[in-house]
Formats: structure tokens, sequence, C-alpha cells
């Protein structure tokens, strides 16, 4: 069986930073994942992510890929499909192999919900988009529409509304589940139009979207909505079934952490989207990578007194420091 310090389940921002950190520990590393850079792999341009400037998000996740087997983590294209933990040890089976880990960071991040309607997945990165905040910028004084009726779509929205010149918020009833001074918000936005029982049949476009077609659910009345670019944002659907049993979980079914990324079983960490953290923005998925393979790190020194370069305890020269300017 492979053995590894420790084997992080998923390519994406969280993961692969936290295979340039478990690998700059000198930790055996493997990073199991289906793809590389998740979402940030469909973004077009990225413009927020600090000390990059703009970059296309395909190139932002390779650039990840690299630094990571740079710092020697071992990345396999496979899908996990059972963790168990045995003792001390973990036993992580794939559709190919098995691995057995010391640790684990579970950072697969979470699957975007789809319309599943035809055009849409042809179209994603080419007017098709799930990111506001990522994406939103790309559109400014454009003709867009938000799908949803969601905290999520009246948020984007919102945001949106003061980029673009026209913004449609296509709705499948008339009842909003958005907070309602979220809504008020909304309706109060000069170049914002709601249409209640509208949902897209089609994404019509050759090399980038042009239209829609979109139904009216009530009177079935079709017709074509001209749009520059449309943010599908129907929520996000959590992978736990491997996982449900090993660790704690949310409401909403995400990874419930503490501050230094732990979950509720020992030597199994978590960071990015997956996790509780209110926010899903990739500079945050780096952050709490790095977070979770540090973690990790101290976590096989400390009981498996397997020796790596130590954390620096900047609390502890901090205090020294305020002693020494009291003097």
């Amino acid at each position: 069986m492979n053995k590894y310090d420790v084997v992080i389940i998923g390519g994406a921002c969280a993961g692969l930073t936290a295979g340039i950190y478990a690998g700059r520990r000198e930790l055996k590393t493997l990073i199991l994942t289906k793809d590389i850079g998740g979402q940030i792999a469909l973004t077009t341009e990225v413009e927020n992510y600090p000390g990059t400037g703009t970059i296309m998000g395909p190139q932002l996740a390779q650039n990840f890929k690299k630094q990571a087997e740079k710092a020697g983590a071992e990345i396999k294209f496979d899908e996990v499909q059972s963790i168990e933990k045995k003792k001390d040890e973990f036993i992580i089976k794939t559709k190919n192999s098995e691995f057995q880990a010391l640790t684990i960071v579970l950072a697969y991040g979470l699957e975007q919900r789809k319309l599943d309607v035809p055009g849409e997945s042809r179209l994603i990165g080419k007017g098709v988009a799930y990111c506001a905040t990522c994406d939103g910028p790309l559109f400014k004084n454009k003709t867009i529409a938000v799908v949803g009726g969601g905290n999520s779509a009246f948020d984007s929205a919102d945001y949106l509304a003061d980029l673009a010149e026209k913004v449609y918020v296509l709705v499948r009833t008339d009842q909003y589940r958005a907070e309602e001074p979220l809504i008020n918000s909304v309706q109060a936005k000069k170049n914002v139009q709601i249409m209640n029982f509208t949902e897209i049949k089609e994404f019509i476009g050759e090399n980038k979207l042009e239209k829609v077609q979109i139904i009216n659910n009530q009177t079935k009345e079709e017709s074509e909505l001209e749009l520059d670019g449309v943010f599908v944002e129907i929520g996000w659907k959590t992978k736990t079934d491997m996982i449900k049993n090993l660790v704690d979980l949310s409401e909403r079914g995400y990874v419930i952490t503490d501050n230094q990324s732990k979950t509720s079983c020992s030597g199994i960490f978590a960071a990015g989207d997956i996790t509780d953290t209110p926010f899903k923005q990739a500079v945050i998925s780096a952050g709490e990578g790095a977070k979770a393979a540090l973690s990790a790190a101290k976590y096989i020194q400390q009981k498996k007194g397997k020796k790596i370069a130590a954390v620096p305890d900047l609390s502890r020269k901090n205090k020294e420091n305020e002693k020494k300017r009291k003097k």
C-alpha cells in the first residue's frame, strides 16, 4: 500500500496550496483530484487574486499546480470513494488504487448547481458564469441576467446592478428566499427587472453567449432574451457521503472546523469551500489550505515524533517584544 504523511483530497486553490506547504515541510504528500483548479479553472479573467494583477483562471490554476509539484507534492488524478480510519491512520480508497495516510486534508470544494439545459456547459466561461465576485467586472455596462431567488442570487444582482447596464433576475416562482433588506435593495435598483415564474430553456451562442430562450412556467409562453452574460446562482452541492461518519457537518453539509483547520476527527483537517467559512473566494481557500497543511504538520510532529521544520510561534515572539518595549 502507498503510504503518505499527508493525503490532500482536492486540486484547486485550497488543495494545491496545502500541497505547497506540506511539501515544504518535507512531508510525503499526495494530492488526489479529478481535475486541476476547480471553479477557478472555469473563470476567464481573475482580477482579485493578490499579486497577479489580471490573470486567466486556468493559468492561475496551473501556476498553483507547478508550485505544488516543485515543493515535492505528488499529484494523482483519481476520485476518492471512501475513507476509513484505522487506529491513528487512514485508508483512502479511490476508483483505481488504495492509499494510507497519517493525516488527511479535505479540500475538494463544492459543486456548483447547474441548470442542466442545452448550451450551458458549452458556454461556461463564454458568458455563462457562477461567481459574480469573480466575473462581474467583465460585464461592466453589459446586459446580464441572474438566475435564482435566494440570498446568493439577490446579493449578486445587487452587486452587478452597480456594474451592468441592465440586470434581469430570473426566478422560478414569485416567492423569494432572500432576506427582506436584500430584496428591497434589489427592487429599488432602476436598472434591475425581476421576472417571476421564469426559467431558462436554452443558452444560445456560438463562441459566446448571445441570448437565452426562456419560458414562463405558468403561461407556458416562450421568448428569447438577448444577453451578454448569465450568472447562475442556485446554490451549491456538497459531497459528504464519504466523510459524514468521520467529521461533524453543519446543517447545510459544510465541514465544521476550528481556527486551526481541525475537524472533529483527529488527524483530519479541512480547507476551502467545503468548510463552513462564510466567504467562498480563491484567496481565502488558498490561505486556509496553507493553515490546514501547517496544522497537519504540527499534528504529525506531536503524535508521530516526525522531525519537521518548526512553525514559528509568532504570539510568543510578540509577547517577548512587548516586554522589551515596556522595559
